[in-house]
C-alpha cells in the first residue's frame, strides 16, 4: 500500500474478481478508516459478483462481513480510539425515516450498505460510519469475528418471530445461516431442529452442531408437522415445502434470498384453516449489538462452520470453492506479501 493507493478486489458483473490498486478511501467527518484482518465471503457476494444482486452498485469492493483495527479517526469521533479491534454492521441508515424510527433500519428508505454500495472491507483499508463500529473483545479471534454479522441476521429472524423455546424446528438450507440458524434455535430452548439439504455432505455437521435429524427432502420425514419453519435457501421448491410442512399456527420465517422473479403457489385456504404465518427477516435491523453480546457464547460452535481461508490476492480461488458446494462459509484474510 502506498501512501494514496492499495490493494483491493474488485466485483464488477462478470462472476469473477479483479484485485487492483485504488485510491485509499478518507476518514471524513464521524467515520472511521479500519484495516480489515478478516472478511466472510458468502452467497450475497456470489449474487453481487454476477451482477444479480439489486441493491449493488457496480464496480464495488465487496466485503459487508468483516472484522479489522481502527487505523484513522474521522474528525468528530469520539467513541474509538487508533487500535481498537472492531466489527461493523454493514448497514447505513438515515435514522430519521419512517422504518427507521420503528427499529426497522433493514428497510430504511436510503438504506446504503457497505459492500454492497459503497466499497466493502476486501481491501487493506476500508471506510465506515462510527454509528455502525462496535468494539469487539479481543479474545474473540479473527475466525469468530466474521460470524458476528450473520449471527446477527439470525437473531433478527428471532426478532421478528420470537418464541422459539419448546418448539418443533425445520430448517431448509444447512449453509452458513441455517446452521447459524441452528446453534441459535438449541441455544433458545426449541424442542429439536431437522434440518432439510440436499447435500448430504453437510449433514454431518448439522448434527454435530446439534440437529436431531438432518435429510436430504420432506419425503423422508412422512406426515411429520412442524411449529416453525425457517427457509435459509431461497429456493422456491424449498420455501413451498417450508410452507407444506407447518402444523396448525405453523409460522415460516423466511431468510433466504430468493431470485426477485421467483414466484411460489400458495393456496390461500390453507394459510386461512390452519392460521398459519409467513414472515420474512431481511438483514439484521439493529441486531449487531446483541450478537456481539453472544458472540462469546456462541461463537466456539459457529467457528465450525469455517471450512475456507484465503489471502485476498486468493479471492477468485474462494469465489470458486464457494461455488463447489463443498464449503459452508469461507473466510478472506487481509495478508499482503
Amino acid at each position: 500500500m502506498s501512501a494514496e493507493l492499495m490493494k483491493a478486489a474488485i466485483f464488477d458483473g462478470s462472476g469473477s474478481a479483479e484485485v487492483k490498486l485504488i485510491p485509499v478511501p478518507k476518514a471524513q467527518k464521524g467515520w472511521v478508516l479500519i484495516a480489515p484482518v478478516s472478511s466472510g465471503l458468502c452467497g450475497t457476494d456470489l449474487h453481487i459478483a454476477t451482477g444479480e444482486f439489486p441493491m449493488a452498485v457496480l464496480p464495488v469492493v465487496p466485503g459487508h462481513v468483516f472484522a479489522g483495527h481502527i487505523v484513522a479517526l474521522g474528525e468528530g469521533v469520539t467513541k474509538f480510539k487508533i487500535g481498537d479491534w472492531v466489527g461493523g454492521d454493514p448497514n447505513i441508515s438515515c435514522g430519521s425515516c419512517q422504518m427507521c424510527a420503528i427499529g426497522a433500519t433493514n428497510l430504511c428508505d436510503v438504506l446504503d450498505a457497505v459492500g454492497i454500495s459503497l466499497n466493502g472491507s476486501m481491501a487493506e483499508l476500508m471506510a465506515i460510519p462510527e454509528q455502525c463500529v462496535f468494539l469487539l473483545d479481543e479474545r474473540i479471534d479473527e475466525i469468530q469475528a466474521p460470524l458476528i454479522e450473520p449471527l446477527s441476521c439470525v437473531l433478527h429472524a428471532l426478532e421478528r418471530a420470537p418464541g422459539w423455546v419448546g418448539t418443533k424446528m425445520i430448517i431448509f438450507g444447512a449453509g452458513a445461516i441455517g446452521l447459524t440458524a441452528t446453534v441459535v434455535a438449541l441455544a433458545e430452548g426449541a424442542l429439536e431442529v431437522v434440518l432439510v439439504e440436499p447435500q448430504a455432505g453437510r449433514h454431518e455437521l448439522a448434527l454435530k452442531l446439534g440437529a436431531s435429524r438432518a435429510v436430504s427432502s420432506i419425503a423422508e420425514l412422512g406426515d411429520e408437522k412442524f411449529n416453525l419453519a425457517l427457509d435459509a435457501s431461497g429456493h422456491p421448491a424449498a420455501i413451498t415445502a417450508a410452507i407444506s410442512v407447518l402444523a396448525q399456527r405453523g409460522r415460516l420465517i423466511q431468510m433466504g434470498v430468493a431470485a426477485p422473479h421467483a414466484t411460489i403457489e400458495l393456496h390461500p385456504y390453507e394459510v386461512y384453516a390452519k392460521e398459519i404465518s409467513i414472515i420474512g427477516s431481511a438483514s439484521l435491523a439493529r441486531q449487531y449489538g446483541n450478537a456481539v453480546a453472544r458472540i462469546n457464547e456462541l461463537g466456539p460452535k459457529l467457528a465450525q462452520l469455517v471450512t475456507g481461508r484465503f489471502k485476498l490476492d486468493e479471492i477468485n480461488e474462494a469465489i470458486t470453492a464457494m461455488k463447489s458446494g463443498n464449503h459452508i462459509k469461507v473466510l478472506i484474510h487481509n495478508k499482503f506479501d
